[in-house]
C-alpha cells in the first residue's frame, strides 16, 4: 500500500513513521508512505501557498494552484481524500474500504483549509469527527493508521482485526 501525505508541516508527519508497527511496515515494503511539502509548490521567492477564500470569508486557504501541482506530483491514484471537518464520516468500514487501495493521497489542511476548488480533483472528503483540529495531519495520520493496519502482514496476527470492537 503506497500513501501520499501533502502538508504544510512535514515535521509533524514524519517522525510518526519513524516508530511502532508504521515504521516496521515500511521496513518490511509492506508499506511507502512519501511525505508531499506543498510549500515546495508554492509561488515566487516566498513559497507562497495561502489566499484569501474563493468567494470571500475570514481567514486564508491552501491555493488551489499550490495544492493541484503538489497532486499532479502523486498522481495516478485509486483515491484523493481531502480532510475536512465537513466531509463525511470516517469510519471502520470506510478504512476497511480504503485499505483495499494500491494508493491514497491524503490532503492535509492548514489555515481555514483548502481553497474550495480543490474539492472536484478529491475522490472523497472525510472527517475523523466532529470538530475542528489546526491543521489535517493529526486526521491524515488516523486514516493511514486505521487503514495500514488492515493491509495483510502489518500487524502481527492476521486474525486479530477481525476481532475490533467495530468489525461486526
Amino acid at each position: 500500500m503506497r500513501y501520499s501525505i501533502l502538508t504544510l508541516f512535514p515535521g509533524l508527519v514524519r517522525p510518526w513513521l519513524e516508530e511502532s508497527l508504521i515504521q516496521k511496515a515500511i521496513a518490511k515494503g509492506l508499506l511507502q508512505v512519501e511525505v508531499v511539502d506543498l510549500r515546495a509548490f508554492g509561488l515566487g521567492p516566498h513559497r507562497t501557498v495561502d489566499d484569501t477564500p474563493y468567494g470571500g470569508g475570514p481567514g486564508m486557504v491552501i491555493r488551489p494552484d499550490v495544492a493541484v501541482a503538489a497532486l499532479e506530483s502523486v498522481l495516478p491514484a485509486d483515491e484523493v481524500i481531502l480532510l475536512s471537518p465537513a466531509g463525511a464520516p470516517f469510519t471502520q468500514k470506510v478504512a476497511e474500504e480504503l485499505a483495499q487501495k494500491a494508493h491514497l493521497v491524503l490532503l492535509s489542511g492548514r489555515y481555514e483549509g483548502f481553497d474550495a476548488r480543490l474539492e472536484a480533483f478529491a475522490t472523497r472528503v472525510l472527517s475523523v469527527g466532529d470538530y475542528v483540529l489546526m491543521g489535517g495531519e493529526v486526521a491524515a495520520l488516523a486514516v493511514l493508521e486505521a487503514t495500514a493496519r488492515l493491509v495483510p502482514g502489518v500487524i502481527g496476527d492476521p486474525l486479530s482485526h477481525r476481532e475490533d470492537s467495530f468489525v461486526r
